[in-house]
């Protein structure tokens, strides 16, 4: 059986790729009580785990080479192209950086991207006020960060599947959601009436098209 090749075994791209967006996390969120520092955890385990794979040690890949080898017996599965698993697996030719499933998921977090900064803005200016934020993304969800880092890591995902993300995608959907439920507990004490009135015009994480919203 055929092993990683030297296309692999590039921690220092893991390394620099994984801060890169770590830092953009934790400078749009800027960190300060636990609820942040939660979100920006559990995002960075989900961005350390991907790299890893991408450039470190390729496990999943590994773990169903035997499957893979019976069923594509012509590919080199430990090729870093191939390492795209959708490029095997739906026969796509040509850079499998421009499939149309990897182009998808870089529009998801480029759109996932602008969202958090967007909202990061608009929150930013409300707090310095003291006051809702309910301008901007504001307007459309009522938390437009915590969506747009679901963007990110779908886009992620579905750029780069592996064994461990797909176990650590719906868990971090999860912890996204409760976060965003305890955060919400917390503005609503701070500004009662506003945001009731507030929640009941704007949805949660998904937005309304067209109709009144209420």
């Amino acid at each position: 059986m055929s092993t990683p090749t030297a296309e692999y075994g590039m921690w220092l791209m893991v390394v620099v790729n994984s801060l890169i967006f770590i830092v953009f996390a934790a400078s749009f969120t800027k960190p300060k009580t636990k609820l942040d520092w939660r979100s920006l955890s559990a995002f960075s385990a989900f961005i350390i785990a991907m790299f890893t794979e991408m450039y470190g040690f390729p496990f999943t890949i590994y773990i169903l080479s035997g499957w893979l080898q019976t069923r594509f017996p012509q590919v080199d599965i430990f090729s870093h192209d191939n390492g795209h698993i959708w490029q095997i697996l739906f026969g796509f030719h040509g850079n499998p950086h421009m499939n149309p499933i990897h182009l998808a998921g870089n529009i998801l977090i480029f759109i996932g991207m602008l969202i958090v900064i967007s909202a990061w803005k608009k929150l930013h200016a409300a707090q310095k006020q003291k006051t809702l934020a309910v301008e901007g993304p504001y307007a459309i969800v009522r938390h437009p960060q915590y969506c747009g880092f679901i963007l990110i890591i779908t886009g992620f995902f579905m750029m780069w599947p592996t064994l461990l993300t797909l176990v650590m995608f719906p868990v971090m959907i999860v912890v996204y959601i409760k976060l965003s439920k305890k955060e919400e507990e917390l503005v609503r004490k701070e500004f009662s009436a506003a945001y009731e009135i507030y929640s009941q015009k704007v949805p949660a994480y998904f937005p309304r098209f067209g109709g009144q919203r209420k």
